[in-house]
């Protein structure tokens, strides 16, 4: 879900006028070629519930990897290359759940919630005061009210919309409630940052059982209603369609200290003590990374994943995205794919809550076309999913867009899962989103009206900024 256009515009024009007055102050992207020709190469290293597995053992896991998967050299280039990047590790032994869309993923969330033992918590960008949103203080009230530690963080944009007192109520019942970055620079405690969001959508219960993906705490995700944040680009109240996992196994400890890390960088109150961190079994046979970045970082360890897990591509690129504003990096890998003859897809929504970056995104189309990507604007529903499965065998599910705020202004947090039998099912849910989406013809394009060209060249003068 995006920030209102004007509330865009309001930050972008903050943001231009901050960087005119400090012009070192304004981040930019990484030369990504460059990067990852630092990172020597290195040998694949996983680890379990235990700790890091030997160099023997972690051989064999790539070698079987690679058989189930027709020995596809993404595998052992991608894992060693992202392990130099990111730093997280390669856990294996999780589970990991597929969820489509809100009512898949809210009746998981609070039969995990109902489930806790010990603590919760939750980092979301947007928590509405709407009927999902009260379900979910109710329980998680029900919850704190039966010993259960409950600690919230909510981004000071996304919630916007929300009442104070909805997050009193929580804060009186004793829920620990954080506001990231507050719009206001004299409420917060860290450093005033307006351009930096929390984009995370994170859930921990027991630090057992974490959530993850694109989607936020609101009735758009499960009625299929806009409501309060309808926009006139919507006309009639679609359903929104997103992706979110479930993981249950030992990488939930890695997500579990970037919600603490991000508590700490907030100087929020200190937590009560809990179980934060437990001894974790093995749930499962997935392998997967947990990935976070947040502006701290020298540079966003999501974006220089994907365009590397790109330039590694042999056989396809799958991307679904909400938001499209790339820059020219993330173009060129994209149509150096294609020009390899990696069957490179785009699936896009063909109507957005953002009129801005929806524009924004179709001004780079034709070039796109031209260089052998093929482009799909996913119709009936308002499509907000942020995945992407490669070669079959590399997936990701997360809070990122394809967007500059997303690989430069925003915490945002995502999973890397490894193996065929996960990527088949990011394969079949590609395949559901594609049939209910029109394919854009690179001869239609160009005779678009001009009235779409003015559009769209206007949005992309605010790329940067969206």
């Amino acid at each position: 879900m995006r920030e209102p256009d004007s509330i865009a515009l309001l930050r972008a024009t903050t943001t231009i006028g901050l960087c005119l007055f400090a012009i070192a102050g304004c981040a930019s992207l990484p030369d990504a070629d460059a990067v990852i020709a630092r990172h020597a190469e290195q040998a694949a290293r996983f680890d379990n519930a235990s700790g890091p597995v030997s160099v023997r053992r972690s051989a064999a896991i790539i070698a079987e990897l690679k058989r189930k998967s027709g020995d596809i050299d993404i595998l052992d280039k991608q894992i060693a290359l992202e392990q130099a990047i990111v730093g997280s590790p390669l856990v294996l032994g999780n589970k990991v759940t597929l969820l489509q869309d809100g009512a898949a993923t809210y009746p998981a969330m609070f039969a995990a919630i109902r489930q806790a033992r010990d603590h919760i918590n939750l980092e979301t960008y947007i928590i509405d005061d709407d009927d999902v949103g009260r379900q979910f203080v109710d329980l998680l009230l029900e919850k704190q009210q039966a010993g259960i530690q409950v600690n919230l963080i909510y981004d000071s944009i996304g919630g916007i919309g929300t009442p104070k007192a909805f997050f009193e109520r929580m804060a009186a019942a004793g829920v620990a409630v954080l506001e990231f970055n507050p719009v206001s620079p004299f409420a917060g405690n860290a450093p005033w940052r307006l351009n930096n969001r929390d984009h995370r959508k994170l859930l921990i219960v027991d630090g057992q059982t974490a959530f993850l993906g694109g989607i936020n705490i609101s009735s758009v995700n499960s009625s299929g209603l806009i409501g309060k944040r309808k926009t006139k680009a919507l006309g009639a109240k679609p359903a929104w369609r997103d992706t979110h996992v479930q993981i249950d196994g030992p990488v939930v400890s890695e997500l579990q200290k970037s919600f603490l890390q991000t508590w700490e960088k907030q100087h929020g109150a200190p937590l009560a003590p809990r179980n934060y961190l437990p001894d974790l079994s093995a749930k499962g046979n997935d392998i997967v990374r947990a990935i976070g970045s947040t502006p701290d970082d020298p540079y966003s360890l999501i974006y220089l994943t994907l365009l590397s897990a790109i330039g590694n591509a042999e056989r396809q690129v799958y991307l679904t995205n909400a938001y499209f504003v790339p820059d020219r990096q993330l173009l060129k890998a994209l149509i150096d794919a294609a020009g390899r003859g990696v069957d490179v897809r785009l699936l896009l929504p063909s109507h957005s809550d953002s009129e801005l970056v929806f524009q924004a995104g179709r001004s780079h189309y034709a070039e796109l076309l031209d260089g052998g990507v093929k482009i799909h604007e996913r119709h009936s529903a308002l499509l907000h999913s942020k995945t992407a499965v490669i070669d079959g065998v590399w997936s990701t599910v997360g809070s990122s867009n394809l967007d500059w705020r997303s690989f430069l202004d925003n915490d945002e947090i995502n999973a890397v899962i490894l193996g065929r039998e996960f990527g088949q099912k990011m394969q079949a849910m590609f395949a559901a989103d594609l049939a209910a989406a029109e394919t854009i013809d690179a001869t239609q394009w160009k005779r678009r009206p001009l009235s779409w060209r003015i559009k769209e060249w206007w949005a992309q003068l605010w790329g940067r900024l969206l």
